[in-house]
């Protein structure tokens, strides 16, 4: 089956996962670096070109990363994902 242009799905209502991270560093009064370092420590392998392009949205995040950001953020998956009311 040939797949034409204009049959592909475009998802318009994405979630911005690296707009809300980059919310809740700011709003916890962190610079990346700084936020880069508390991870590192907490175990995580990333620098802050990586942390960069997450919050930018051309890097995914992995689970390990969004669970220890909940931690130093003291919040759940939901504020991660906007979902909060």
């Amino acid at each position: 089956m040939k797949i034409r242009k204009s049959d592909r799905v475009i998802q318009v209502s994405d979630i911005s996962i690296g707009n809300n991270l980059k919310d809740l560093r700011e709003r916890s009064g962190l610079k990346q670096t700084d936020l880069v370092k508390k991870l590192q420590i907490s175990g995580i392998d990333i620098s802050v070109y990586s942390y960069n392009r997450i919050e930018k949205g051309t890097q995914n995040p992995t689970v390990s990363l969004l669970l220890t950001l909940c931690e130093l953020y003291k919040c759940d998956m939901n504020s991660i994902f906007g979902f909060t009311k």
